[in-house]
């Protein structure tokens, strides 16, 4: 009986590593993807093995991106002197949405936390100081959640940047201690932006 169910635990085993999904949703998960017609399976796996081979990181912003450089970094129109730092794609979506933000960013793929083994090294900081050394940044805005990881990267990153004679910046505290950026609303956002501080 228990091989008839492997290839079940197998697949819902694999959804169980996704982010935010527990034991009963990756079996929910599973369930129905087994209820899908051949080709629901096909086009599934086959959209992931796409976004895979050709989704890469914008060689200037470490942004994800479908070609050597990301649709921000690319326009023209964008102002290039103020770079805004997150941490993920996903902070920079919800900054994008607020329609006002014309400058550049960085994303950090993480945040530092010893606790989760994660250091200055494993995030894209070297990205970031080679992009200033070619001189034409002014402002760099940390645009980081305001939780202990956040907090500490912040301070990291400030740290780095102001003997470069950077302006530092960090977007206001308008947001919930403890949040994510990415669930912030797009109003509260925009404000915790135009009230940024100097670090």
């Amino acid at each position: 009986m228990a091989e008839i169910f492997e290839p079940l635990t197998v697949l819902s085993e694999q959804f169980n590593k996704l982010p935010g999904i527990g034991k009963k949703t990756a079996q929910r998960l599973a369930y129905y993807v087994l209820m899908q017609p051949d080709e629901f399976a096909r086009d599934f796996s086959n959209a992931l093995l796409d976004a895979k081979a050709k989704v890469r990181y914008c060689k200037t912003c470490q942004n994800i991106c479908a070609g050597d450089v990301c649709s921000v970094c690319g326009n023209a129109k964008r102002d290039q002197s103020t770079v805004m730092v997150v941490k993920s794609p996903k902070e920079l979506i919800a900054m994008e949405k607020t329609g006002e933000y014309q400058g550049v960013y960085h994303v950090l793929h993480g945040l530092i936390s010893p606790m989760d083994g994660i250091s200055p090294d494993d995030l894209t900081i070297k990205e970031l100081l080679a992009r200033i050394s070619l001189g034409n940044i002014e402002e760099v805005i940390l645009t980081l959640s305001p939780t202990v990881e956040g907090d500490a990267t912040a301070m990291y990153l400030a740290k780095l940047l102001k003997p470069l004679g950077i302006k530092v910046t960090r977007i206001a505290q308008g947001l919930p201690m403890g949040s994510d950026i990415e669930y912030a609303d797009e109003a509260t956002l925009l404000m915790a932006w135009k009230e940024r501080k100097e670090l």
